[in-house]
């Protein structure tokens, strides 16, 4: 049992790490080059199975290598002066592209707004990269492989259902509620936050443009679980500002 729940530990603490970020490096099987691997940087937007989806152009040297052979690692690191000691995860994934871009459009425009010229165009797709193995370096002597049922969350359906609503409650009459939770979580006094995406670790703020991540301390699988984490972060941010 000890065991099965430190690899679980592992499988989470990588899977908040790849939730803190929103680009990495997606290495392809290159089709020109006759397999030779193929790099390219790629912004992400996690779905709520932790599975990270990337919009990319049928026009892109990466795309037409997914095309042909599926298989595919995301990097995901930290940029900062010392690369080899800070911690990174790799995904090694197979892509498969979405039948459209209206299921997930909305999700991925709250986290990457810059990209609504490229999701426009015609010839961009969405693809999402469902996990197989994960490696994860912790940092120095912290080295992992971990399976995908590790890494992947706690299934949340009423979660996911419910975000949208959520997410508009939040931001129409709790704005400044997310504007302290800023304050006491990053300890960022900021002028204008919105949530822009709820799961079952957390949830992200796009403060002042800025996109923040908060981890829950325990996974919330519905709403209800979800207004009571909120409310427990906001008494504690009360709290701070009191004392």
């Amino acid at each position: 049992m000890a065991e099965t729940e430190h690899a679980l530990a592992l499988g989470k603490e990588a899977r908040l790490f790849v939730r803190a970020h929103q680009n990495g490096v997606l290495s392809t099987l290159s089709k020109r080059l006759d397999g030779f691997p193929f790099g390219s940087v790629s912004p992400y937007v996690l779905d709520h199975d932790g599975n990270p989806v990337i919009l990319i152009s049928t026009l892109a040297e990466h795309t037409k290598n997914i095309d042909a052979d599926p298989r595919v690692s995301l990097i995901v690191h930290p940029c900062v002066e010392d690369m080899q000691a800070a911690g990174r995860v790799t995904l090694v994934a197979r892509a498969a592209r979405l039948p459209g871009k209206e299921g997930f459009g909305a999700r991925y425009l709250r986290y990457l707004p810059q990209a609504e010229g490229y999701f426009a165009m015609h010839d961009f797709h969405f693809y999402r990269l469902m996990v197989e193995d994960v490696r994860f370096i912790g940092g120095f002597g912290k080295i992992h492989w971990i399976r995908p049922e590790r890494y992947a969350p706690p299934a949340a359906p009423a979660l996911a259902a419910a975000e949208d609503g959520i997410l508009a409650h939040m931001n129409a009459d709790h704005a400044h509620n997310l504007r302290e939770y800023c304050r006491h979580v990053h300890g960022a006094e900021v002028l204008d936050a919105a949530m822009v995406g709820i799961d079952c670790d957390g949830f992200d703020l796009r403060a002042d443009g800025h996109v923040l991540r908060f981890d829950f301390p325990a996974p919330v699988f519905d709403a209800e679980a979800a207004r009571a984490a909120l409310v427990e972060l906001a008494r504690q941010a009360r709290a701070t500002t009191s004392n």
